[in-house]
Order: C-alpha cells, then sequence, then structure tokens
C-alpha cells in the first residue's frame, strides 16, 4: 500500500487524441469544438478547409400558444374507456382530440469557408481533435513547407479562434481567402475594422417535411462575424470575402449572435443590438494575440476536463492507428480497451462543449447539427434522450454542466403549469415528450404511443435530486429543486384517479414508445397504469417527502404525498417472472422494442435493487433477457441504457459486451452516437454506463468496482463523484481492487464495500479498521484496500 499523502498520479500512457490520416469527406467524420453556445464542425481539408457553424439559440419557429383545448373536455371519455377495456378505442379518441403539433427545430448557423491559395500536392497529412486540450489540428507540407491550422472556441472569450501558420521555410508567407454562407436566407456586409459580417434568418416553421416557412416580419434572426489579425500582413475584403496574405502566421476570431431573448418572448426587433454584442466580442478577443487566448481557454476548459482520468492497461497498442482504423479493427476484434477509455473521455468532452452554465441544455445532437429540418427536429426528447444526455454529469464531475438542464426545468415549469391546467385541469406543471427553445411542454402530433406522454416533468425532476444527493448542496435544495419537485408531485397528485383495484393509476398512461396487444389482438399504447409512470410518480414522492425532512415544508402537501404514495400501484411480476410493463400481463407487440421504460426503477433509479427488492431484480434481469433475445437494444442510446442497466445488475460481461456493441455497431468515425443517425445521447449514455461500472453510490454507500469487466485487467480511475459529496480514486491489478481513496468535500459518514469482501480503511491518523463505515471530516480523505 502507498504510503499515506502519497500520490497516486502517473503519466497518462493514453493521449487522448482522436486523429486521422485524411480530410473528412462527410459531416460524421468531421470533428466537433463547442464552448456550450457556440458549436463547430472542423472538416480538416488543405487548399479548402469548411467549418460548419451553430449557435444553441438558432431554432425555429417563436413563442406561441399550442396547446388543444379539446384535450380536457375529452379525458373523462377516455378514461372511462380505459377503464372498460376499450384500449384501441381510448387510443383513437387520444389521437383525435387529444394530441398537439410538432415542436420547432434546432437550426445550422452556417459554415466559414477557408481557402488556402498556394500551389503544389499535399503530403504529411494529419488532423487531430486532443480531448485534454480542446483543440483541434490540420497539419500538411505543400512545396516543403509545413502549414499548421489550430481551432478551437473559447469559454471565457466566447469566439472561435482559428490560427494558420507555416513552417520550414525563411520565407513562406500565407494567402488565405475567407468566406462565410448560410443556408438560410442571408446577405453578406463589411464590418469595422476590416471585419466580415453574415445577417440571416431562421425560418418560422419547418414542420412540415420538405415545406421550410420563412416571413420577414417573423422569427429569428442571426449575425456571424468574423475579423482577421495579422502582424505584418495584408488584410482587405473582396466580393463579400476576407483577402488575408504577406505573413506567415494569421488569426481569425468568429463569433455569431441571434436575437432570441426568453422563450416566452418576442425576438429583440432592435438588430442593432445583435451587431455590437458581436463587435464586442470580437474587439475584447482582438486585444490578445493567439496564445493569450489559447491559455484563457486552456485553464477554463481544463478545469473541467481533467477532473477525471481514466487509464486501462491496454495489451495490444492501436494508438498509433488513425481513430478511424482502431474503429474498423474493433468491430471484429474488440480488444481496444484504450479505445474505451478514450470513447469514456469522448463522452465528458462532449458535455463540457454543449452544456455550460447559462447556455440551453445539450439536444438531440449536442450542440452540433447542419440541417434545417433535423432528424427528430434535434428537439429534447424528454422520454429518455434528453435525461440520458445528463446521465454523466454528476458521477463524471461536471456538475456545472448539469445547470442547463435545470434551467430548461425551470422554464418548463412555467408553459407546463399551463398545459397541465388546460389540458387536464391539474395543479403544478405538465410536460410531454419533445421540447423545444420555445418550451413546449403540449402533446406533439401524431401516434399516442410517443406523443402522449405527460410524465416528463416527472422524470426531469430526478436530475434535481441527483444533483443535490451529488453535492448536498441545500441552498439548491431549498431554492431550486424542491419548489419544482413540489410542483412536479402536485401534477401527479391530480393526475392520479382511483382504479378498479383501488389503487391510485394514471389513466390514461402510455409506456414510452412502445405498444401492446389486447386480449383480442389489436395493438395499442394505451391503458392505465404503466410501470413507467407509477415507477417515476413513486420515486418522485419518495423524493419530496427525502427534501421535506433538509427543510421546513408545508405540512399538508407532505401529508397528501404520504397518503398517495401509501395508495400506487406496486410493481407486478408476469407469470413468465418477468417484470410487467403494463398493468395488465399483455402479449409483446414488438418483443425487442428498443426503450425499456418499465425498468426505469434498476437504473437510473433505484427502487429495484438487491438488497431491498431482490425478486423485482430477478423479474428485471429476465425483462431485460427476453427484450435482448428478441432484438432489443438495437440503436445507439437503447445499446447505452443496457450498459447502465447490466452494471446495475453487476453484470460485469453483459455490461461490457454492450460497451462493444455500442462502439462496433453504433459509432461514427468521429466516435459520435450513430442512432442511426447521429443522437449524441449514446455517446453520453456509453460515458455514464462506464462510470457505473467502476463505482456506484445509489443505495447509501460507495460500491467500489461492482461490475469491473475482465478485460479491463489492469487500471486506474481517478476524480468519479459518489452520492454524498464524495470523491473517488480507484487502482485495481488483475482484476482485483489494490487501492482506492475517498475524499470528502462534506462532513458526513461514508460506507464502502468491494464485492463482499473484508476491506481496511485508513484514516489521516494511520488507523487501520476492519469496519466499511467510517465518518469522515470534510476536505478529508480515507484509503481502502483488501484486508
Amino acid at each position: 500500500m502507498k504510503k499515506w499523502g502519497e500520490s497516486m498520479e502517473y503519466t497518462k500512457k493514453n493521449d487522448l487524441k482522436l486523429w486521422y490520416k485524411a480530410p473528412a469527406e462527410k459531416w460524421e467524420e468531421a470533428l466537433p469544438l463547442g464552448n456550450g453556445r457556440l458549436g463547430a464542425m472542423v472538416f480538416g481539408g488543405t487548399k479548402a478547409e469548411k467549418i460548419q457553424l451553430n449557435e444553441d439559440t438558432l431554432w425555429s419557429g417563436e413563442p406561441g400558444e399550442n396547446s388543444n383545448k379539446q384535450a380536457n373536455l375529452t379525458l373523462d371519455k377516455v378514461r372511462e374507456l380505459v377503464f372498460t377495456g376499450k384500449y384501441a378505442e381510448a387510443e383513437q379518441l387520444i389521437e383525435s382530440k387529444m394530441v398537439g403539433v410538432d415542436s420547432e427545430a434546432y437550426q445550422p448557423l452556417g459554415d466559414l469557408h477557408i481557402e488556402h491559395l498556394v500551389e503544389g500536392d499535399v503530403t504529411d497529412y494529419r488532423r487531430e481533435l486532443d480531448l485534454q486540450t480542446s483543440v483541434a489540428l490540420t497539419e500538411y507540407k505543400i512545396n516543403g513547407v509545413t502549414y499548421r491550422r489550430e481551432a478551437f472556441i473559447s469559454h471565457p472569450d466566447q469566439v472561435l479562434a482559428i490560427r494558420v501558420k507555416s513552417y520550414g521555410q525563411e520565407c513562406s508567407p500565407i494567402s488565405l481567402r475567407i468566406h462565410l454562407d448560410s443556408l438560410h436566407p442571408h446577405e453578406k456586409n463589411e464590418g469595422k475594422d476590416k471585419s466580415l459580417i453574415l445577417r440571416g434568418q431562421s425560418p418560422i416553421s419547418v414542420k412540415n417535411p420538405g415545406e421550410i416557412l420563412y416571413d420577414d416580419s417573423r422569427g429569428l434572426r442571426f449575425q456571424i462575424h468574423i475579423q482577421g489579425k495579422t502582424n505584418k500582413g495584408e488584410i482587405s475584403i473582396s466580393d463579400d470575402a476576407l483577402e488575408i496574405s504577406g505573413d506567415n502566421e494569421v488569426m481569425l476570431l468568429l463569433t455569431a449572435k441571434t436575437n432570441f431573448t426568453k422563450f416566452n418572448e418576442a425576438p429583440d426587433p432592435d438588430l442593432s443590438s445583435i451587431e455590437k454584442q458581436c463587435q464586442n466580442i470580437i474587439t475584447h478577443a482582438n486585444l490578445l494575440d493567439y496564445e493569450e487566448l489559447k491559455h484563457r481557454h486552456l485553464t477554463d476548459y481544463q478545469s473541467l476536463f481533467h477532473r477525471v482520468s481514466l487509464s486501462l492497461d491496454n495489451e495490444q497498442d492501436y494508438e498509433k492507428l488513425p481513430t478511424n482504423e482502431r474503429l474498423e479493427i474493433y468491430k471484429t476484434k474488440r480488444d481496444d480497451i484504450a479505445l474505451e477509455a478514450l470513447y469514456f473521455q469522448y463522452g465528458r468532452y462532449l458535455l463540457i462543449s454543449s452544456s455550460r452554465p447559462g447556455t440551453q441544455a445539450a439536444n438531440l445532437q449536442g450542440i452540433w447539427n447542419p440541417f434545417i429540418q433535423p432528424p427528430w427536429n434535434s428537439d429534447y426528447t424528454t422520454n429518455i434522450n434528453t435525461e440520458m444526455n445528463y446521465w454523466p454529469a454528476e458521477v463524471c464531475n461536471l456538475t456545472e454542466c448539469h445547470e442547463p438542464l435545470f434551467d430548461l426545468i425551470e422554464d418548463l415549469s412555467i408553459t407546463g403549469k399551463k398545459t397541465a391546467k388546460e389540458l387536464y385541469g391539474a395543479r403544478g406543471f405538465a410536460v410531454h415528450h419533445n421540447v423545444d427553445l420555445w418550451r413546449m411542454s403540449t402533446p406533439t402530433s401524431g401516434q399516442a404511443s410517443w406523443a402522449f406522454w405527460p410524465m416528463a416533468g416527472v422524470w426531469l425532476a430526478s436530475h434535481l435530486w441527483e444533483h443535490y444527493l451529488f453535492t448536498l448542496d441545500n441552498k439548491f435544495l431549498e431554492e431550486k429543486a424542491y419548489p419544482l419537485m413540489k410542483d412536479a408531485a402536485q401534477f401527479c397528485l391530480d393526475w392520479l384517479i382511483e382504479g378498479p383495484e383501488g389503487y391510485l393509476v394514471t389513466n390514461p398512461s402510455t409506456s414510452p414508445e412502445n405498444k401492446f396487444l389486447t386480449y383480442d389482438g389489436q395493438p395499442t399504447a394505451v391503458s392505465y397504469a404503466s410501470t413507467m409512470d407509477m415507477t417515476l410518480m413513486r420515486e418522485l414522492f419518495q423524493n419530496c417527502l427525502q427534501a421535506s425532512k433538509q427543510l421546513t415544508s408545508e405540512e399538508d402537501f407532505h401529508e397528501e404525498v404520504m397518503d398517495a404514495l401509501e395508495c400506487l400501484v406496486p410493481f407486478k411480476i408476469n407469470k413468465n417472472g418477468r417484470l410487467q410493463e403494463w398493468i395488465e400481463d399483455f402479449a409483446e407487440y414488438e418483443p425487442g422494442h428498443r426503450h425499456v421504460s418499465h425498468l426505469y426503477g434498476l437504473y437510473p433509479g433505484n427502487q429495484i435493487n438487491s438488497k431491498q427488492t431482490p425478486n423485482l431484480v430477478e423479474a428485471a434481469r429476465n425483462s431485460l433477457t427476453y427484450r435482448l433475445e428478441n432484438g432489443g437494444g438495437h440503436t445507439g442510446w437503447s445499446c447505452a441504457w443496457l450498459i447502465n442497466l447490466f452494471a446495475r445488475l453487476h453484470d460485469s460481461k453483459n455490461a461490457h459486451d454492450y460497451l462493444q456493441t455500442l462502439l462496433a455497431r453504433s459509432t461514427h468515425p468521429n466516435l459520435f452516437d450513430d442512432h442511426p443517425p447521429f443522437q449524441i445521447d449514446g455517446n453520453f449514455g456509453g460515458t455514464a454506463g462506464i462510470a457505473e461500472m467502476l463505482v456506484q453510490s445509489h443505495l447509501g454507500e460507495i460500491e467500489l468496482l461492482p461490475a469491473l469487466p475482465p478485460a479491463w485487467k489492469n487500471g486506474r480511475v481517478s476524480g468519479l463523484k459518489a452520492r454524498g459529496g464524495f470523491e473517488v480514486t480507484i487502482e485495481w491489478a488483475d482484476g482485483q481492487l489494490t487501492l482506492a481513496e475517498i475524499t470528502s468535500t462534506k462532513q458526513t459518514d461514508v460506507k464502502v464495500s468491494y464485492r463482499n469482501q473484508q476491506i481496511k480503511i485508513e484514516n489521516k491518523e494511520g488507523t487501520f479498521l476492519t469496519t466499511n463505515s467510517i465518518k469522515v471530516d470534510r476536505n478529508s480523505k480515507i484509503k481502502v484496500s483488501l484486508a
């Protein structure tokens, strides 16, 4: 064992770079940059570079009224049909009277084109993304001269900064032609100090396939500003392009803004304010040279990224190969565990890049999208995908990156109150499965199986409680989390209705996007008291009661929650030993369905666990086995969910198998998740799954290496967080724990376990204890090893 205070740090073998020998030929090969607000996809061209741009508030649409006033008038009839077993009729009535309109879509901003005006053949090409610096590099030679182009998006300075530099000869001046473009209607003008400005407008609607509507008097407006900087070169503007020549080093600064104000307010009509904001950003950044900008960027970015490290000793030396070649080899051999560690850190990188305090939350594609009509509108799909985006936030030590989701929930509590009242006559707030910039909370259009699910606010509220459990931040609990949790719970209390068995149930009820077969063989999605509904409500009620112990809360509300909690429908196990998804043991319409909503209580919830409900654990395992035997987990994000579920079952083999499947089957060359098409939730879910294999803390104790795969024979992880305000570092060799360090940020008790084996705990006094529970002082550390 290392002596007390001896560092557990060592040199990382893996340099955490994605790299390639050729430019990207398609968008899914380009490399993502982001600062939470601005996003860029770098293609890495040589004589013609393209960088596709996004800004997180550029969406189609405008604030508006989406409520379907017929819904409340129809609700009682639907409930009557459901309780009399006329499920198909109830579904038809919902789809004709209770669903609404589609969400709006996240939009592309534009493209930056950089033409390198030089003759000659290109050799020695390399492009890379360094996860440790968040800098994209493109390097190549022409006529013996090395050209190096670096790019990063600064969070402190809010610019995309690009440096083009030549090496190798005394006189190797660079000649560039830079221009901007956009898929949206736009104009280009010269700005002050020889800058280039693109002014454009977003569509007012893209809801109908192939129909993109613009309105000169409505919709969001945006601007992109770019300026060049050189010490001894010349800069001019000609034919709406920026021309730079005469120096061997050039810096470009780009920023963008929209006139979005708030989700419930019209866009700012004063378009000059956008221009002033962009000019101020560029002017401030221009006061710094490239190295100063880069230093500020690195200080900010690395303060987040460097909190966690993961090293897995790889017997194969694949890191000398380009990432796309490694991925191709992995599809057959699946023995590149360093690629798995890279994938873990890539998920953390993407969350830092797409979700920062004060920005919009990460959407279905994070912050990166090239389409006016993207798949599923690149919106917030809140029946799993948005929540999955934030599964790694706390455990992977990126708690600040969780904040935009809390802001989204707070906004939805406003629009959702109107939805709850007008559609269902209920208190609190209700959210359905599609959300956009304008905080749409009403049902979308289409089939009830996806369009009608008013439980999203309940699921989102769980993230508030999880943040509290990891941080023990009582101010956050009192001022933000509990009020929102209470509002979500009030909707549940009013949405519940007594069912035929005397329990309180949800009616109508769906299990997200899945269907069953009625007794006469009709596929339908609507019944009452789906397992997902009841699990979410039970969890929220329990969390509200626990929160109330920390706070002074209203006694009447406390009693109302207690009474309802005691009357909720319990979990059910069917005749085949599987956890039921619906109130009755219906036949599966699609036995291999991608959603496993009824297993929420296993993960991300904790109501199904080996200590308190071992029978439910086995039922959940049987359900999971049955789903997979019939083709489940076939999309990227659903495969990522499986990793986490198997980790909770302490099934290291299957957890690792599905991580391998995620990488081998559902990953693009740039390591973006392939649903297909690209969805970022699979990346985030995969990263969370790896963390869940290494440490768990959902049952009041810290479990070390609960689902360590046999392939990860030797390794080390540092900086993972555990509930209760703890930070965890673990080392292992030959598949066995060698040493763990647990640091407390709060003064509290900690219970530690490792595979039911006896462990030793060493505190700062050097005392060795044979117990697995110890009180830890704030900011103090304990060491854990095998007894």
